[in-house]
């Protein structure tokens, strides 16, 4: 099953960074560029990768990792770090 995010799945707008569009984004692990937590075009794939980690196209989901990411702490640099952070929480929430 492979899911893709688009910007009309989300619950909140994200702004563009459209200079750096073409720029490689998260495709797996390892990943230890930074991560642009104010660009769609940086959250997109990294939110379907989380999708697709948690095997689930439930947009309920989808918005509970939103709002993962949204209160993630700005110590997680890395896409690596925020991908891992983001699945680990959502199947910890997935779990109560």
């Amino acid at each position: 099953m492979s899911i893709i995010v688009k910007a009309s799945d989300l619950k909140f707008r994200y702004p563009r960074d459209v200079a750096n569009r073409e720029n490689p984004k998260f495709s797996g692990l390892p990943d230890l560029a930074p991560f642009n937590r104010h660009d769609l075009y940086e959250i997109l794939p990294l939110l379907s990768a989380v999708m697709n980690e948690l095997e689930s196209s439930d947009g309920e989901v989808l918005h509970l990792v939103e709002d993962v990411l949204n209160e993630m702490p700005s110590f997680i640099i890395t896409r690596g770090e925020v991908f891992d952070y983001l699945q680990g929480s959502a199947k910890e929430c997935l779990r109560q």
